[in-house]
């Protein structure tokens, strides 16, 4: 069993006040709704990504209440190009939630019941907002903790991942007014000194790390997600006006309710449904988190009437009023 060292929280505490990350605009903050958006949005995400996204979704719904009340197109079309549409489709679930309990729940185990807020995620804010005593464990924290204990067991597994949970709250400070530095101290050395490729030389716990010389091979997680790889023709069927005929996708699955143009399986039947005179563009290769989907675009010119596919025909102008996949709007937008 791992030794828990208890100056590991004193020394990570301290380094967080002196030179932590205290630019970014939800650092400090104990706004639970503020808290609980930057989390969603840094799921998965870069900073740098997020920094944007997140002053404009605060100027359109400045609280929880205003977001319950935008419709799932509206976050939607805001949420695009942060990916993983899954999280924005979840976002705007909690919100009506929690505006229709009235205010947020005030405990990690409360927050955990709602849409899209997993075990990480409600002990963050837990901690920034009412110093709740419990550890978090993303990602980026499960590679400093494992590192730090020499904690080699596969987190693959569920026991193990259990245990690194139960070590992970045993390191928390003792006085629930360090969470706050706490947590934010875990965050601000995962994403960066102790990263895939750890500047152990800068770490301010270096000198306590029992895996510090094995730290290329821990974590160890054993399961890989198998990738796989998808063709697909998007039919682009344009007016004379410039209106665009889209579909919204179905939910479940990928891209669910975001709108696109039709995606069909094969260029004959993009020539079918498009009719003659179609124009290729360049293709587009798409990564998402199991697949790699490469999109191969068709153009039309529509006469009268609608095309024989679901949809609508969406204007130009309109389009920042839908949410549309981050490649589409590159395209059309």
């Amino acid at each position: 069993m791992p030794a828990l060292d208890r100056d590991f929280a004193t020394l990570l505490v301290a380094w967080q006040r002196q030179q932590g990350r205290h630019g970014l605009p939800w650092v400090g903050s104990r706004d639970p709704y503020r808290v609980w958006l930057s989390e969603i949005m840094l799921q998965q995400t870069q900073v740098t990504t997020v920094l944007g996204h997140y002053g404009r979704f605060l100027e359109r719904w400045p609280d929880v209440q205003a977001l319950a009340a935008a419709s799932l197109d509206e976050v939607l079309a805001q949420w695009a190009g942060l990916g993983y549409y899954s999280r924005a489709r979840n976002l705007h679930a909690c919100a009506r939630a929690v505006a229709a309990m009235g205010d947020w729940p005030r405990s990690a185990a409360e927050l955990e019941r709602l849409p899209g807020i997993g075990r990480s995620t409600a002990r963050a804010i837990a901690a920034f907002c009412w110093d709740e005593r419990l550890s978090i464990l993303d990602g980026n924290v499960k590679r400093v903790l494992s590192r730090q204990l020499a904690y080699d067991a596969d987190l693959g597994a569920t026991a193990a991942l259990r245990e690194l949970w139960r070590l992970a709250d045993a390191l928390v400070p003792s006085a629930a007014s360090d969470m706050p530095s706490y947590t934010q101290g875990l965050m601000d050395l995962g994403a960066g000194i102790c990263g895939r490729t750890p500047r152990c030389g800068e770490c301010p716990v270096s000198a306590l790390c029992q895996g510090r010389d094995r730290a290329a091979e821990l974590p160890r997680i054993s399961k890989k997600l198998k990738r796989t790889r998808r063709e697909s023709w998007w039919l682009w069927l344009q007016r004379a006006d410039g209106a665009s005929w889209l579909q919204q996708r179905p939910t479940p699955g990928i891209w669910a309710g975001l709108w696109t143009l039709p995606l069909l399986d094969s260029e004959a039947e993009a020539e079918r449904l498009g009719g003659v005179g179609l124009e290729p563009l360049p293709r587009i290769e798409h990564a998402l988190t199991h697949l790699d989907w490469v999109l191969h675009p068709r153009r039309a010119v529509w006469g009268d009437g609608d095309p024989p596919l679901p949809g609508r025909w969406v204007a130009r102008e309109q389009l920042p009023d839908y949410g549309l996949p981050a490649p589409l709007k590159k395209l059309i937008g």
